[in-house]
């Protein structure tokens, strides 16, 4: 079948096994007609959804999570997740496990950032109320296609909100599935399913609803954000990253190599916070090199259902762009270590890849890879480490490994991104919100700030003598 131009969007998705390139099946793609009347339904619902309360709509979320405690239905979704986007098993099992307890920490801590609050001055007095914004329309990633929605849909239903479920093209049956799960306990039309690529997309977030939850790329962000302009729709918009290591030289390298196969190689590199830019001081930088060749030498990749560390890209385009980026660096003199090939035979397999002496003017140094590549780049110091990570349009996270933790603080906190960890990833204490600057983020997920992007405050005042 040729190839969809932009004058002829696609009209069906060819699901297919990215590991073996057969195709899973072929489903429509909903037309703008199909996006109109999936968001009058949700509009029609809304009054209803609201109308439950908070206590209401938490019973039905705690029915819903004590669906996703099946082990059956388990196993079903962690082997739909990795035929349809190639994630090893193992972690597809544990996104598919953490459902039903995720599900409900986000209930509860929804609950409590959304909670009616009173306040008193003398005579006056002020409730403060969060209520729904009205149709969210939740367009979710396939990189984490159960885990990512989940960040979006719950926050939005605990609100009060519905929603319209876009789920990516890539995973459409993974997105059915979870659908299934959810309306089985939610009040007709609260939640309605559309299915379709690019073309879908576009025709939801110009329908009429009040809100976008998006997680995906900067060049779809800014997309959305455009056609939300003119009716002035919220947004919350979880985008690309381009996340910078630095390891100073009195680091412990071990753990610091560690770390960036790890990171770099995690779901075939295909996760926003994946390590893409290391930057190594110069006394260390060659030692450092060599440890990390000698862990992406271990690197187990194949088919998902086997026993393997990594799995095939999720698409043919993705895995050309990351080609594509290893070839230009190639060119322009960078020093691929390890791997730097696609692999022959079926399936959409990219070799782990290890590239050193790259500099920026490498658009693997600039643009998001997306990928199974480490891109290690030799620094004078760490000052100076903070200063080209921060010459990027990207701010999502970031790490600092660093011997001495003083100076690790404070190259940390110089740092032009959300979340930094200090010879650690991005596992925090408590709930801050995973935000992102310049082009990695427009809003927050999590956290009490992130709930109450999905709600509007209404402040209600009387005077009532004491």
């Amino acid at each position: 079948m040729p190839s969809p131009t932009a004058a002829e969007p696609a009209t069906v998705i060819e699901d297919r096994n990215p590991a073996t390139g057969e195709i899973i099946q072929t489903l429509p793609c909903a037309d703008e007609n199909e996006v109109r009347e999936a968001v009058a339904r949700a509009r029609a619902a809304s009054p209803r959804w609201a109308a439950m309360g908070l206590s209401g709509r938490l019973a039905v979320l705690e029915r819903i999570a004590v669906r996703f405690e099946n082990e059956e239905l388990i196993e079903t979704l962690a082997q739909l997740i990795t035929i349809e986007m190639g994630k090893p098993i193992s972690n597809s099992r544990r996104e598919a496990a953490s459902m039903a307890s995720s599900l409900r920490r986000l209930s509860a801590s929804a609950a409590d950032a959304l909670a009616t609050v009173e306040t008193r001055e003398g005579d006056m007095i002020s409730r403060l109320s969060r209520e729904p914004v009205g149709v969210v329309a939740a367009i979710t990633p396939w990189n984490f296609p159960l885990g990512m929605a989940r960040e979006v849909i719950v926050p939005a239903l605990v609100a009060g909100n519905t929603i319209v479920f876009k789920p990516s093209e890539l995973v459409p049956l993974c997105g059915a599935a979870l659908f299934v799960e959810f309306i089985a306990e939610l009040p007709i039309d609260v939640m309605v399913l559309t299915q379709g690529a690019e073309a879908t997309g576009k025709a939801l977030v110009s329908a009429d609803i009040d809100m976008v939850g998006f997680v995906g790329s900067v060049s779809a962000g800014q997309h959305i954000m455009k056609a939300c302009a003119s009716g002035l729709k919220r947004l919350v918009l979880e985008l690309g990253g381009k996340d910078p290591m630095i390891v100073c030289a009195d680091a412990d390298l071990e753990q610091a190599a560690d770390f960036a196969v790890k990171e770099s190689f995690r779901n075939s590199g295909q996760v926003c916070c994946s390590v893409e830019r290391v930057y190594v001081e110069s006394a260390v930088a060659d030692r450092f090199a060599e440890l990390v060749v000698e862990r992406a030498g271990t690197i187990t990749a194949g088919n998902g259902l086997d026993d393997v560390f990594m799995g095939p890209m999720s698409s043919a385009a993705q895995r050309d762009h990351v080609a594509a980026q290893v070839d230009e660096a190639r060119q322009r003199g960078a020093q691929v270590l390890v791997g730097g090939a696609v692999r022959p035979g079926p399936g959409l397999f990219y070799e782990p890849t290890v590239v050193a002496a790259a500099d920026e003017s490498m658009e693997i140094m600039n643009e998001e890879t997306f990928g199974p590549v480490v891109t290690l780049r030799t620094v004078d110091s760490g000052e100076q480490a903070v200063e080209l990570a921060n010459d990027s349009p990207f701010g999502l996270g970031a790490s600092v490994w660093c011997g001495d933790r003083q100076r690790g603080l404070a190259l940390a906190g110089g740092l032009q991104v959300g979340q930094v960890g200090l010879n650690q990833g991005l596992g925090s204490a408590g709930d801050p919100p995973w935000a992102g600057v310049k082009h990695s983020g427009f809003g927050f997920l999590g956290s009490p700030d992130g709930y109450r992007m999905f709600s509007r405050p209404l402040t209600l005042s009387w005077t009532e003598p004491t």
